[in-house]
């Protein structure tokens, strides 16, 4: 095999190609990477991982042993030692492997290709909706050239077309008449907020939903840099109260002990999406149970995991409702099955007038991808 290296003083200078170091890491660093993604970034947990599988998968070997591959990863600026200042000196001390951010950056890519396949970069950073006029997208029809209109969306071979019927072939002439114009489709901008459950149920009975949602939550994140850079993206969590996060933190999402304050996630993602600018709005959640938790005017925390609190659900369909007055629809992702749930969710979605997907944890991904494509339309 031949390796071309194009240098335009000296023209094509034909090499061996000789194989390195490069195909036996990526092999190794795909792997690395999954597993990242389930010890919520611990690296020394990932390792161990990475040598458990070894013995029975034979992953190392002696052209290519676990130490080149840690090695290859401080080398390419994957992972660093945190340093950290001993205890009772102010010298520094030997810390952890942790994280850098090209290794963050490298797992929400890793996120996209698998939840998503890959994609292409795109200068194109926004939606599609329904109105027509003047916008990048084409839409495949014509109308009559009016004045204003960007001469680079006239449909040249069509207004050729119409001079030669109107003037004749002998007399070509082309006149503000004969010109045409393919309609394009408006472009909108969207805002998101994704609300992700973090509750203890996200890992009750020994069924891990949070890292499939963690990783679904990067790929979002991914997808929307890559194709849609104009838009924005918030992330929340919502135990027994909600937080936002920021994206560089999102590999290291973890679940706590934590009921489901439904109401305080609604309350950050409405505050946070009344301060875009953007039209279009939207909130996503990623939820497996029912609303179990809110905090009280007093500020204690009041709690109810058996059934469904009438208090608690009625300040959830209280939120739903003035997220619909503020035009703001919600998509409830139940990634649980669990047929006694499914009456609140019908109830809250219906006083949003937004989405609810009632399934499990597969397809989770593609259903979120497809419903950003579609529900990113709204009429003004």
């Amino acid at each position: 095999m031949k390796d071309i290296d194009f240098d335009s003083g000296k023209g094509f200078i034909i090499s061996k190609y000789v194989p390195d170091e490069v195909e036996h890491f990526d092999r190794v660093f795909d792997v690395f990477k999954e597993l990242l993604t389930h010890t919520s970034g611990d690296i020394s947990e990932a390792f161990e991982w990475l040598n458990t599988l070894d013995k029975e998968y034979n992953i190392f070997n002696e052209q290519y042993s676990f130490e080149d591959f840690e090695a290859d990863l401080k080398k390419r600026g994957y992972i660093k030692e945190e340093i950290k200042p001993e205890d009772g000196n102010t010298g520094k001390g030997k810390g952890k492997s942790v994280l850098t951010a090209k290794l963050e950056s490298a797992l929400r890519e890793y996120a996209l290709d698998q939840v998503f396949g890959k994609l292409k970069k795109s200068g194109l950073g926004n939606h599609a909706t329904t109105k027509v006029g003047v916008g990048d997208e084409r839409d495949g029809e014509n109308r009559a050239f009016q004045f204003g209109d960007d001469l680079a969306t006239v449909d040249m071979t069509q207004s050729i077309k119409n001079a030669q019927i109107n003037n004749g072939i002998s007399d070509l002439r082309l006149t503000e008449n004969d010109l045409v114009v393919e309609e394009t489709k408006h472009k909108a901008q969207m805002s998101t907020v994704l609300m992700i459950d973090i509750s203890h149920s996200m890992i009750l009975n020994g069924e891990d939903r949070i890292t499939p949602a963690k990783k679904v939550a990067m790929a979002l994140v991914e997808l929307i840099k890559r194709k849609y850079p104009k838009d924005s993206i918030d992330i929340i969590v919502f135990g027994n109260e909600a937080w936002p996060i920021k994206i560089k933190d999102l590999p290291y999402l973890t679940v706590g002990p934590y009921h489901t304050n439904t109401v305080s996630g609604l309350e950050l993602a409405m505050d946070i999406l009344r301060r875009k600018r953007n039209t279009n709005k939207q909130i996503f959640m990623i939820t497996d149970g029912k609303p179990s938790c809110i905090r009280l005017p007093s500020g204690e925390f009041y709690k109810n995991s058996n059934g469904l609190d009438d208090m608690i659900v009625s300040k959830c369909l209280n939120k739903a409702a003035q997220a619909r007055k503020l035009k703001i629809p919600i998509t409830t992702f139940m990634i649980a099955k669990d047929p006694y749930l499914r009456q609140f969710v019908e109830i809250f979605t219906a006083q949003n007038k937004g989405k609810a997907f009632l399934t499990g944890l597969s397809g989770l991904g593609q259903m979120i991808f497809e419903d950003y494509e579609k529900n990113r339309i709204k009429k003004i």
